[in-house]
């Protein structure tokens, strides 16, 4: 599918609500993350966050503790090119190999974000 060019008024330095309300419409039609879609459209991802949280379509901060542990197959002489585990609060582990995409990994979290949402 073809990207559509932005429509002019992005670039605006005001929006209107309605403005707005469209740009938020195609950041969720897009399934990217703001900082993606941003960077493709040329703005400013706090101006996004900001009418998001402004048109109360933000989602509520939330803090979880993260603990960091070597797993138990690396050894204690490992290098920062090690492989590391991330473990959800919901018993979901995550094992990330050593030469990890960093790109495919953000993109992974997004999905597991979205399935405990729903």
């Amino acid at each position: 599918m073809a990207m559509q060019p932005p429509p002019s008024w992005f670039n605006r330095p005001r929006w209107t609500e309605r403005e707005a309300r469209a740009a938020l419409a195609a950041l969720e039609r897009s399934r990217q993350s703001v900082s993606v879609f941003a960077a493709e459209h040329g703005l400013d991802p706090e101006r996004l966050y900001s009418w998001r949280r402004r048109l109360g379509g933000a989602e509520p901060t939330t803090f979880r503790e993260l603990i960091v542990r070597p797993s138990a197959t690396v050894s204690s002489s490992a290098t920062s090119g090690s492989p590391f585990e991330i473990v959800f609060a919901s018993g979901v582990v995550v094992r990330v190999p050593a030469s990890f995409d960093a790109a495919t990994l953000e993109r992974l979290l997004e999905v597991l974000a979205q399935a405990r949402a729903c």
